[in-house]
């Protein structure tokens, strides 16, 4: 597949780069700042195109969109009606509106759409998804959650990850959104929403923007008609943290603290708790591999996107 890389905004836009370049071809990168595109070209040894109508009229079959969040809707539904099959990173937009306005362009152009929601593919959340689906711990009523970094209290963010205009948000958005489409695919849609985010901003960047302040540690508790709790925790100034999952049912409990066991109790007459080693012949390639390549598994898809947009949209509604 030939590609194009639209938007070099997001942190992750280098590494889908390299992951394009020795999986496909990549035709140019665009971005809406010169200076931004130059040195991303540059770096990757990648053609950069002069306008974003450049890369519309490029041989591109595909696209990968790394730009800003607020910026995404109004692209992808451009890249759509060119024909051109789209990769983005989450989340897909910050409305449910936009989210819909993207899904019918999809439709109408009969384009294919990935939403890098990667996590799903990895050994460990297989794992536990295959134990919870078996029904070992019987209906989940509690899952929690975890993802932290420092890049706010290391100073490594890139300055526009502080801007509440580009981003919609903070941590939450960014670096919550494994947790929320984790807890949705285990449990599906919450009923029930109530946010706590704090914004200590400690990147000095962040704090000479002129921009709304957006949060850096946040928890996100989510409640189900079924009586289930969901905890989604996030943040950007937790160094050494490890990513923690925990899920528990009426018949027993799994942890995994993102190694390669997860500890499984269930309540049997012995009270056994078992090391299960994670099913890493399960592994999936990630969704950007599963796009280039043109197998694409189910679970990245435009209705994962939707359900993830809605789940922040919520979250951000109810703080």
């Amino acid at each position: 597949m030939k590609v194009a890389v639209c938007g070099v905004w997001h942190v992750h836009a280098g590494g889908y780069a390299k992951t394009a370049k020795e999986n496909a071809e990549v035709v140019g990168v665009w971005d809406q700042n010169p200076e931004r595109k130059a040195k991303f070209a540059e770096k990757h040894e990648i053609p950069a195109f002069d306008t974003f109508e450049d890369l519309l009229a490029s041989d591109a079959e595909g696209v990968i969109v790394c730009s800003s969040t607020d910026t995404h809707a109004d692209l992808m539904v451009r890249i759509a009606d060119a024909g051109k099959h789209i990769f983005t990173e989450k989340v897909l937009a910050l409305s449910d509106e936009d989210c819909l306005r993207v899904e019918e362009a999809v439709k109408r152009n009969n384009v294919k759409f990935v939403i890098s929601l990667v996590w799903k593919y990895g050994p460990g959340p297989i794992t536990l998804k295959k134990i919870v689906d078996a029904g070992e711990i019987g209906t989940i009523n509690y899952i929690r959650f975890r993802n932290c970094h420092s890049g706010s209290s290391n100073n490594w963010l890139p300055k526009h990850f502080y801007d509440a205009k580009e981003c919609g948000g903070g941590a939450m958005i960014d670096l919550g959104a494994h947790g929320m489409y984790q807890i949705d695919w285990f449990c599906g849609q919450p009923t029930g929403y109530k946010s706590c985010f704090t914004n200590a901003c400690i990147n000095p960047d962040a704090l000479a923007l002129n921009t709304d302040r957006v949060e850096d540690n946040a928890v996100t508790v989510m409640s189900y008609d079924n009586g289930c709790i969901a905890v989604n925790e996030t943040g950007f100034v937790s160094y050494g943290f490890p990513s923690l999952f925990e899920i528990g049912g009426e018949k027993g409990t799994l942890l995994w603290d993102g190694g390669d066991t997860i500890t499984k109790k269930i309540n049997t007459p012995d009270k056994d708790t078992v090391v299960v080693e994670l099913s890493h012949d399960d592994a999936k390639p990630s969704p950007l591999k599963q796009f280039l390549s043109g197998n694409i598994l189910p679970g990245c898809g435009i209705d994962e996107a939707k359900r993830l947009t809605h789940m922040m949209v919520e979250a951000y509604k109810n703080q």
